[in-house]
C-alpha cells in the first residue's frame, strides 16, 4: 500500500522545486498527474523531460490566482477524470523586502498566489475530491507561519493563514472522507531561494540555526507530500508536518 496507484492529484507549481520533486515521487509512485505552472515554457521543458523518463503527464498552463485559470483546472478534471484524490496546494512566490517598503501591489500578489489561491482551489475542486471518498489536500506552508525567519512579513502572514485554513477546512470536510494537511519546510534547495542561498552570510546563518546542519532537497518535501497523499495516513488530517532539519526546537 505504498503507493499511489491509480490515484489521481493535481499539483500547482509543479514544475520547480517542491512541486516538480513531488510531480515526479507521484508518477513514480503510480499516480495520474495534472500539474501546473505560469510560465508555458516550463510546462513544456517538464513533459520533455518526464517523456524521456518514461512518464506521461498532463501539463497546463495556468495562474491559480487568476478564477478563469482556475476554472481550466476545474474544468480539465470534470471531463477527463469526474474524480479527484490528491490537490497539492504549492504555487508559492515571495518578495522580500521590509514591511514598510512593499507597495499594495506586492503584498497582494504575495497574499493572492500563497493564501487566497489554494482557498479558492480547494474550494472550486471540492465536489471531485469529495466523490473520492479518500480525497486529500496537502498545503505547502512554511516555518515563516510559525517564526520570523526573515522572509518578510506578507509571505509569513499568507503562510500563517494558510495554516488555520488547513484545519478550519479538516474539520470541516472530515465528514466528506477529505483529509487536509499542511507541510512546512525550512529553507529548501529551490530556485525560489537559490539566489539567497547563495549569500554566504544567509546561508552561514541558516546553517547555524539548523542542527542538521545542511539546507533541504525538495526531494525530501515529497516524500511527506505523498506520506499525506497514502491511504497509510488516514487517520491523519488538520495537522502540519514542520520539516526544518530542528531550526524550530534549536534554542539559541
Amino acid at each position: 500500500m505504498w503507493n499511489l496507484k491509480g490515484q489521481t492529484a493535481v499539483v500547482t507549481g509543479g514544475t520547480k522545486g517542491i512541486g516538480k520533486a513531488t510531480v515526479l515521487e507521484f508518477l513514480d509512485l503510480g499516480a495520474r498527474v495534472l500539474f501546473t505552472a505560469r510560465n508555458k515554457q516550463d510546462v513544456v521543458n517538464l513533459e520533455k523531460e518526464l517523456q524521456d523518463k518514461g512518464f506521461e503527464a498532463i501539463g497546463m498552463v495556468s495562474d491559480v490566482s487568476i478564477k478563469e485559470d482556475r476554472e481550466k483546472i476545474v474544468q480539465w478534471v470534470q471531463n477527463n477524470w469526474q474524480v479527484l484524490d490528491i490537490l497539492v496546494n504549492n504555487a508559492g512566490i515571495n518578495i522580500r523586502k521590509k514591511a514598510l517598503d512593499y507597495s499594495e501591489e506586492e503584498f497582494q500578489k504575495v497574499l493572492n498566489i500563497n493564501l487566497i489561491a489554494p482557498f479558492e482551489l480547494s474550494r472550486a475542486l471540492h465536489p471531485f475530491l469529495k466523490k473520492s471518498k479518500v480525497g486529500t489536500v496537502i498545503n505547502v506552508a512554511s516555518v515563516a507561519a510559525l517564526q520570523d525567519v526573515g522572509t518578510g512579513t506578507p509571505y509569513a502572514m499568507a503562510k500563517s493563514g494558510l495554516l488555520q485554513q488547513t484545519r478550519s477546512l479538516a474539520v470541516e470536510w472530515a465528514q466528506e472522507g477529505i483529509r487536509v494537511n499542511a507541510v512546512s519546510p525550512w529553507f529548501t534547495e529551490t530556485p525560489l531561494t537559490e539566489g539567497f542561498l547563495k549569500q554566504d552570510e544567509r546561508m552561514n546563518g541558516i546553517l547555524g540555526r539548523t542542527p542538521l546542519k545542511r539546507i533541504a532537497k525538495a526531494e525530501e518535501m515529497a516524500s511527506i507530500i505523498a506520506f499525506l497523499a497514502m491511504e497509510k495516513s488516514s487517520y491523519i488530517t488538520g495537522q502540519n508536518i514542520i520539516a526544518d532539519g530542528g531550526m524550530s526546537i534549536n534554542a539559541i
